[in-house]
């Protein structure tokens, strides 16, 4: 908890640091961001208590429909989607705007839970002969939940294929944690790769980040990159101090969302980065402990997905934001502007916690 809360404070503060100038020149207030970030975290933060005081046990009969209606949503979206900046992500409900690839990350989580829960037997259970019947073995764990990540992955990839490989790398993790056997591990990363690349020759933008990944100086479309390395080198060791980033004032494009590292770089310097660096590791150590203590399975499963989800989003981000990997829009968990994000990451944080308690209340019972 105090992790999140934590995580949350400090991307307030640097959202509005910024997101200000942009929000004075396009709304008037430079607060504008801010404003809307603090509602969807009250929203999220609602949503966590709520969820955290649920029988997490109670959602497992809720994993199916809620799966099925992540394909719903996400089929809207390429029919009745709102596109901006070229991809079509959003879909409008009256006033309410939201992106249902955001609601998939839990419900694949959950979904995928409750089939490797359903599909393996714990290390503590013994076989017929007293053995162990090595533990968490399922013959087509693997192709089941393959078959069942699939149409999601193919929805959600149409047009956000950084969100399409954060599903298939929470189902990767997932399958790892399920199962001691490599061999499954290692088919899920072979269809993995295949898929990518797929996806990236379907489209032909997207061999063209191959490019300017390589050489972003040489392309126009490698101006958000180039400018986000100088915000990162001109930060140095402490920064340039807090609000005083130059590269945000209309130098990195939408500095308030994917690129927000480079500007905690440039105004809180390495040491800035590598205290949000080590929130996230903190959270994450917590996420294992959480479900290595999980009462059953099917718990343990939903903190490691958790776990999966934050680790790759925030590796991804940072990767794309010092250039280790190609430009794809990814945003940072907690700190990046995004409403449905925040809403839907918080909930998640809720599912932990319910986890949590139950491991609470069995070890009380236990003693």
């Amino acid at each position: 908890m105090l992790a999140i809360l934590f995580l949350c404070g400090y991307g307030l503060v640097i959202l509005y640091s910024a997101s200000s100038y942009n929000g004075e020149v396009r709304f008037g207030d430079p607060a504008w961001y801010l404003k809307k970030q603090f509602f969807a975290m009250a929203l999220g933060l609602a949503a966590m208590a709520a969820v955290s005081s649920i029988d997490y046990h109670v959602l497992k009969k809720l994993a199916g429909p809620a799966y099925l209606l992540s394909l719903a949503l996400s089929g809207a979206v390429l029919l009745f989607g709102d596109a901006y900046n070229g991809s079509r992500r959003w879909l409008s409900i009256g006033p309410l705007s939201f992106q249902p690839s955001e609601y998939a990350k839990p419900a694949v989580i959950l979904l995928l839970a409750s089939v490797a829960g359903g599909k393996t037997r714990s290390s503590g259970q013994k076989g017929r002969d007293g053995r162990i019947p090595g533990s968490y073995r399922s013959r087509g764990l693997t192709a089941t939940v393959f078959l069942a990540i699939l149409p999601i992955v193919a929805l959600v990839g149409k047009n956000n294929l950084s969100t399409a490989v954060i599903i298939l790398g929470i189902a990767m993790l997932m399958i790892f944690v399920s199962n001691p056997n490599y061999l499954p591990f290692l088919w899920m990363i072979l269809a993995g790769v295949g898929f990518l690349a797929a996806f990236l020759s379907i489209e032909s933008y997207r061999l063209e980040r191959l490019e300017i990944w390589r050489h972003p100086e040489l392309y126009e479309k490698g101006y958000q990159t180039m400018q986000g390395l100088y915000a990162i080198g001109s930060g140095g060791l402490f920064g340039l101090g807090l609000g005083n980033g130059l590269q945000k004032l209309g130098f990195v494009p939408e500095a308030q969302n994917d690129m927000i590292f480079s500007v905690i770089c440039e105004e809180l310097g390495l040491f800035g980065a590598v205290i949000l660096i080590l929130l996230f590791l903190l959270l994450l150590w917590r996420f294992m402990v959480i479900a290595t203590h999980a009462p059953d399975l099917f718990g343990s499963l939903i903190a490691a997905g958790i776990m999966g989800h934050i680790a790759i989003q925030v590796i991804l981000n940072i990767a794309v934001v010092t250039n280790t990997i190609p430009n794809t829009g990814i945003t940072l968990p907690f700190v990046s502007y995004g409403g449905t994000s925040m809403l839907f990451l918080l909930s998640e944080m809720g599912l932990a916690l319910s986890v949590s308690r139950g491991a609470r209340e069995a070890h009380t019972l236990a003693l």
